[in-house]
């Protein structure tokens, strides 16, 4: 447990954490945000730099707890499942997650997230796809080139579960992102990585 939190968040690096930035970014006028796959807190922690009220969930009971260990401590974690968690509808003004959602039933969990936010709330994440050729090929030379620099640098390695390849494509999740979530936003990313957006309509 202590090698997992001795490196400061500052001096952490890979290519998720590359984007927490962006996501914090989204959803910086929040007031309360759940943090989907939290795995051990840093996202939380940067958002609970800006959001008074940070809620981060993880089954991955080991991650929780290193997530616990470190401040801020007013940051609620939870160990629980995300899709059957009680949670009341519309309980967040925003909701993050970091390549999480290919572990999940992603069509499932894109209209849970949904279901969770209050009107006028904003959803922003960051997930994982398979490429597929030649379509997808650009993306996958420039990502390679985009990260050459990067290989000197100290990788800093999350504790959480890995699933690779992801089982969704980069088409497959385009296209489920806009029938799950009209007006959402899908970017393809450096990195091997997409971003979705999305703000929930006002009735």
């Amino acid at each position: 447990m202590a090698e997992s939190t001795s490196i400061p968040d500052a001096r952490r690096w890979n290519t998720n954490i590359h984007y927490h930035r962006l996501l914090a970014d989204a959803v910086g006028e929040a007031r309360t945000v759940l943090d989907v796959g939290c795995g051990e807190g840093m996202l939380s922690r940067l958002l609970r730099q800006q959001i008074p009220h940070v809620t981060g969930i993880d089954l991955h009971e080991p991650s929780i707890t290193l997530a616990r260990a470190q401040p801020p401590h007013d940051i609620t974690y939870l160990h629980a499942d995300f899709m059957t968690h009680p949670f009341p509808p519309a309980s967040f003004d925003a909701i993050v997650s970091v390549a999480t959602l290919h572990h999940l039933t992603p069509a499932a969990a894109l209209t849970r997230m949904a279901e969770l936010l209050t009107p006028g709330g904003t959803l922003a994440l960051l997930g994982l796809a398979r490429p597929t050729f030649p379509r997808d090929l650009p993306w996958e030379a420039l990502s390679a080139l985009a990260y050459t620099p990067h290989r000197f640098k100290p990788r800093w390695d999350h504790p959480s579960p890995i699933i690779w390849p992801p089982p969704q494509t980069y088409s497959e999740m385009r296209a489920l992102s806009r029938r799950t979530l009209p007006g959402s936003r899908y970017r393809r990313r450096l990195y091997w990585r997409y971003s979705l957006t999305w703000t929930k309509p006002a009735p």
